[in-house]
């Protein structure tokens, strides 16, 4: 630390005390009754200040910076603004001793010998408080809470802002130690507010707010008359009796003097913000000094050491950053690292440290020895045993207990000492001395070596990592490089003020000067970029650079000297510049540089460091092919241009090592076309061909559609072309391919096609299917389409298609329930089996859905499909027979069923009483085995009751609500049946005679409920029902004798053979209610009587039916419009019926054969336009 004297001025009065502006542009001097200002830049009296009548003792300023203070012996104190105008004065009864503002509220602290008063500008009067001593001095804390009073009597008191003691300290020395100045530390960092109490007792001691003492006191000397604080509290300022001021550490350690004075020191105060102290003194000298403190350091590769707070040593790691501080509580002077060793000088002693471990990253250091002497040296050096003093021309090597084991001297002053290395106890040093000479000491050897010896003084010095080159910097400014072998200078370089090399490159150094970092390799031009500060050291990338007091470790990319090895081609050499560290590009740049110089080694490994898979793989293809024996430079130099997007230099090359498909492969592949066919430079039409498709598959890929078709149909490649137009939906551009396509290009025209199908072109497709003579694809394309005049066209022209177009357009039928025409397409393609599937299936839906009319009519289509295969397949005759005969009783059911259905379902009725009366007596006859799906007795009972009672049958209704109580009965029916069974029984117990059904051919009145079913209890003959009204028809079934065939029997019928004439040939007897038709037996002759009525005349009561058998003369005696014929198709036989009342007209449906009143029938007819029961048409010819 130094002390500087900027200015000084002397007045004729004692300086008792000094403020400066916050700003620190201005000086405030208390000098006799005058306050002087002065400006701080250059000590010129700015103005003198009159308002006092006696000697001012003190003044302060505000930390605003708008006022300042002044006390007097004149017992007043004066306010000045910062125009340096009075705009305020109060008085005390005494003189005024001390003032001071408040740092936060500018709140005014004035002491006189006998108070203390506290005032603000918005208060109209000054508060006083009383003193019990006189008060030498006051100080605020940093808060402005407190207030801290020192005393005369040797008291300390610590007051709030309102004037309350809160904290009284007694000093030990009482009033034989008058406290003469305080001050609060005004370091923000400080966790509790220190403050700092310099008495007359010669002490200086430091305490807490709350009073308690921190440490010891510390001897003085001297009567100290003032203290102060730097800005931010590190140091103290302390002047007194010993004429001079003296710097203290923030804990107490004095580090050495300010400046000497002639006179006692009244007044010291440091500059805001600066290292500037002034000094004020009795003989009235104002003194302005600048301290400089002084760098004290020490570097060894990556760890430096230095002073901070001037008792203290840091030891930063500059890779890790880690800090380690030593507190030696001494001035620091001297700092000495090498590895594991760290020495440092105190005034009266040297310490040794060492590391705990020989870990590289270790930062705990201990002591390791104490050397307990006063050195007086310009540089300390430290070694593995050793200590290395320079006194100006002399060194002495030191032990660590503090021996002298030898001594060199130099013939000129020493400027400059470095350790180079080497065994312990052994090492080398680099020593530079100011006559030019340059030397190197082994520490063990008492002769110096000289290396090399310059013109001009050595002002920094640094030697290669191999020993073989060393740097200087003179006192020029310049670096120069010797070759220490040969003493020869190599290079210059200007504007040099310290030098470092590379420790793990051999040819790199670096130099700083004027504001620029400079880079040098080998002999390569110097690569500059800004940089403040000195160069200290150069590890790898890192450059360690000392800028005022810090030092740094800037990262510095070793780009610049790469590209300079990589331009002169050596890749080696640039490699291991890279290594040092450079970005990723430049690695990249390396790596590309080497390669093309075939240097694969290097290029290897500095694809690997950016990881470049793709030029690794290529890199490993060459060695291999080399290894093979390869050794065509130029082929290897076209695969690595054509890696690097170097098409045509790769070219030339492949072209010039004659491997020309190589380069048309790779034109090829990277769709330059263009370039490929002016490097074939021939017209070879199938490499133009081959050219031409690859482009087209590009323009496929890049989704260049039309144009990889044009190109696609140039080179002949017309399935890719359709391909393409058909998945775009270019119907023209296939069209325009189809027809220009020869019908033997077979399957590019089967894709046309494809594509017509998928374009809905049908129309196309059929085209290019007739084109290539494929018939069965156009059947299929027709029926796909569903175009079957064109398919049944085609299956007339040709038969074997007919299973193809026949079965598809059943199942299309089916599916557009168009059943019957399905039938018959399913009967034309030869598929029975699959038509009485698909009947089954709906026939079953149609009896779930209730459906029950569709259900007959489904039932009968399956009776006659049954029918036409016994007819057909003689095999399944049988098994076919029964079930028509069964599906037949189906429909006739559920033809009945649907009346009874809608009349329990349905609001209103469409039938009458006596229709639905004669229903439920039928399906109650027929359901005396199993009762088919979906039939329900509940309903046919229910419907049987209602409509008995209502026609008079009371005795059957009785039976059917009987039976339905045996029956699980809906709960929408529960109360209608329980209110029908008790209301039938007040009704007679019998049946109305009108609605007992006759037997036509015996004339038998049957009962209402035949245990027998639907025939007659006496002969047996079933009876035949209107399948509208299903009253029993008067119709008698007969049978032909055997040996006359159905032709024969329709003949004789048609014959007609005319009868005799009779009055009486019938005669009516009615009776109960029963018709009756008989012969008189009063004829004459039987042979003249109808042959059929008398084959009727007489009784049978035996268990087996007899069918009516007729001769020929029977069938020619019969009226062609009395008989109705069931002609059913083989393998049935026909079925005659006579109507036995011709008058009653009768009418039978050609097609189902149901027997139905003419009038009931037509009426159905004209509902309907069809048969009800088989749904035939009025207009089908068909029968």
């Amino acid at each position: 630390m130094r002390a500087v004297l900027t200015w000084r001025d002397k007045v004729e009065q004692c300086v008792y005390d000094l403020a400066f502006k916050p700003d620190g542009a201005q000086l405030i001097v208390a000098a006799g009754s005058r306050l002087l200002v002065y400006d701080t830049s250059d000590g010129t009296l700015l103005q003198p200040l009159k308002g006092h009548k006696d000697t001012v003792y003190c003044v302060a300023y505000a930390k605003d910076g708008k006022r300042f203070a002044s006390g007097s012996a004149d017992k007043s104190v004066i306010i000045w603004t910062s125009k340096l105008e009075g705009i305020l004065k109060y008085t005390h009864n005494d003189s005024i001793q001390c003032v001071s503002y408040n740092p936060v509220t500018h709140q005014l602290a004035s002491c006189s010998s006998s108070d203390i008063g506290l005032w603000s500008p918005e208060q109209k009067s000054v508060s006083k408080h009383k003193s019990s001593s006189k008060i030498t001095c006051c100080s605020w804390t940093n808060d402005g809470q407190y207030l801290a009073l020192g005393m005369f009597n040797g008291v300390v008191s610590i007051r709030n802002k309102n004037g309350e003691e809160k904290v009284k300290i007694e000093r030990p020395g009482g009033s034989l130690s008058p406290i003469w100045s305080i001050s609060w530390n005004p370091s923000r960092e400080e966790r509790n507010d220190i403050l700092a109490v310099a008495d007359w007792g010669q002490k200086l001691s430091f305490y807490q707010l709350s009073g308690k003492q921190i440490g010891k006191d510390h001897s003085l000397n001297f009567d100290p008359c003032c203290i102060s604080y730097f800005t931010k509290g590190e140091y103290i300022l302390l002047g007194g009796s010993d004429k001079q001021v003296s710097l203290f550490t923030k804990d107490g350690v004095r580090l050495g003097a300010v400046g000497e004075q002639t006179s006692w020191v009244w007044t010291c105060k440091v500059k805001p913000d600066s290292n500037y102290v002034v000094v004020g003194c009795q003989d009235g000298t104002i003194s302005f000094y600048q301290l400089i403190f002084s760098t004290v350091h020490g570097l060894y590769k990556d760890r430096y050491a230095y002073r901070d707070s001037m008792t203290d040593v840091i030891v930063q790691h500059l890779i890790t950053e880690q800090k380690v501080r030593i507190k030696c509580k001494e001035l620091v002077k001297k700092i000495a690292i090498y590895k594991n060793r760290l020495a440092i000088q105190l005034p009266e002693k040297i310490l040794i440290y060492e590391l705990y471990s020989e870990d590289s990253l270790d930062m705990r250091y201990r002591v390791k020895e104490k050397i307990a002497r006063k050195f007086e040296c310009n540089l300390l050096v430290v070694c593995a045993d050793h200590i290395i003093l320079c006194q100006e021309r002399r060194l002495q090597c030191l032990s660590f207990s503090g021996e002298k084991e030898r001594e060199w001297q130099m013939e000129s002053l020493i400027r400059y000492i470095k350790v180079i290395g080497g065994p312990p106890g052994r090492e080398g040093l680099l020593v530079g001395l100011k006559n030019g000479q340059i030397l190197k000491i082994f520490v063990d050897n008492l002769f110096a070596i000289v290396l090399l010896k310059q013109a001009t003084a050595v002002r920094c010095l640094d030697m290669s990592a191999s020993r073989n080159k060393l740097a200087v910097v003179d006192e020029n400014d310049m670096c120069l490089v010797y070759d220490i072998h040969t003493k020869e200078l190599l290079f210059q370089e200007p504007n040099a003020n310290s030098v470092a090399w590379n420790t793990q490159c051999e040819d790199m150094l670096c130099f700083s000067g004027g504001g620029y970092l400079n880079i040098k390799a080998s002999t390569f031009p110097v690569h500059q970029q800004k940089l403040q500060g000195f160069v200290v050291g150069y590890n790898g990338s890192k450059i360690f650079c000392l800028h005022v007091f810090s030092m740094s470790a800037v990262e510095v990319p070793q780009s610049a000297p790469m590209y300079q090895y990589l331009d002169r081609k050596m890749f080696r050499e640039a490699y291991q510049i890279a290594c040092l560290g450079v970005t990723d590009t430049d690695w990249r740049e390396l790596a590309m540089e080497a390669l093309e110089g075939l240097e694969f080694e290097t290029a290897k490994k500095a694809f690997t460091r950016v990881q470049d898979l793709r030029y690794l793989e290529l890199i490993n293809s060459i060695e291999e092919r080399k290894k093979r024996g390869e050794t065509n430079n130029d082929l290897f130099l076209a695969d690595v241009f054509s890696y690097q997007g170097k098409f045509h230099e790769a070219a030339k090359l492949y072209k010039k090592s004659g491997h020309e498909n190589l380069a048309l492969d790779m034109y090829t592949e990277l769709r330059m076309f263009e370039y490929a066919k002016d490097f074939l430079g021939s017209e070879d039409p199938k490499e133009t061909k081959m050219l031409i498709a690859k482009q087209a598959d590009w323009a496929r890929n890049i989704n260049e559609p039309k144009a990889a078709v044009e190109m696609y149909i140039s080179a002949g490649e017309h399935c890719k072309a359709i391909e393409i137009s058909g998945d775009h939906g270019w119907v023209d551009m296939l069209i325009d391919i189809a027809r220009k396509l020869d019908k033997a290009e077979r399957e590019p025209l089967l894709m046309c096609a494809h594509f017509f199908k998928k374009l809905d072109n049908p129309g196309y497709a059929a085209e290019t299917y007739l084109k290539i003579g494929d018939l069965k694809s156009l059947v299929q394309l027709h029926v796909e389409t569903q175009r079957w005049d064109e398919a049944f066209a085609l299956g007339e022209k040709h038969p074997e298609f007919k299973d193809d177009i026949y079965v598809p357009y059943a199942q299309w039928l089916a599916e557009n329930d168009r059943f019957e025409e399905a039938q018959k397409a399913f009967h034309k393609a030869g598929r029975q089996g699959e038509a009485v599937r698909v009947l089954e299936q709906l026939t079953h839906n149609a009896v779930v859905e209730s459906r029950f009319s569709d259900a007959a009519y489904y039932y009968w289509m399956l009776s006659m499909q049954c029918l036409d295969i016994a007819q057909a397949d003689p095999a399944q005759k049988e098994v076919m027979l029964g079930k028509f005969h069964h599906f037949q009783h189906l429909a006739e059911l559920y033809h009945g069923y649907h009346a009874i259905h809608r009349y329990v379902e349905e609001p209103f009725s469409f039938h009458l009483p006596e229709t639905l009366f004669n229903i439920s007596r039928f399906l109650l006859h027929s359901l005396t085995k199993d009762t088919p799906l979906g039939i329900s007795k509940v309903n046919t009972l229910f419907t049987l009751a209602k409509q008995s009672k209502a026609l008079g049958a009371y005795k059957l209704a009785r039976h059917a609500y009987d039976k339905l109580q045996g029956l699980q009965i809906p709960a929408r029916f529960q109360k209608s049946i329980e209110l029908g069974s008790l209301t039938i029984r007040s009704k007679p117990f019998h049946d109305s005679e009108e609605l007992v059904p006759l037997c036509y051919r015996c004339s038998t009145n049957n009962p209402l409920l035949n245990n027998l079913g639907n025939v007659c209890i006496n002969c047996r003959q079933p009876f035949v029902f209107s399948a509208s009204s299903y009253e029993v028809l008067h119709l008698v079934e007969f049978c032909l004798e055997e040996g006359i065939t159905d032709e024969e029997a329709v003949s004789l019928i048609d014959l007609e053979a005319p009868r005799l004439k009779r009055e009486n040939k019938w005669q009516e007897i009615t009776s109960n209610n029963a018709q009756t038709l008989r012969l008189d037996e009063s004829m004459d002759s039987v042979g003249e009587d109808d042959p059929f009525t008398a084959k009727l005349s007489f009784e049978q009561g035996g268990s087996e039916f007899v069918p009516v058998v007729v001769s020929r003369s029977v069938l020619r005696s019969m009226s062609r419009r009395d008989v109705l014929i069931k002609r059913w198709p083989p393998p049935l036989q026909w079925q005659y019926f006579r109507s036995l009342l011709p008058d009653a007209s009768i009418t039978m449906c050609p097609s189902c054969f149901q027997m139905f009143h003419s009038e009931d029938y037509e009426l159905l007819l004209l509902q309907h336009t069809c048969c009800p029961y088989c749904r035939r048409r009025v207009d089908d010819p068909s029968p």
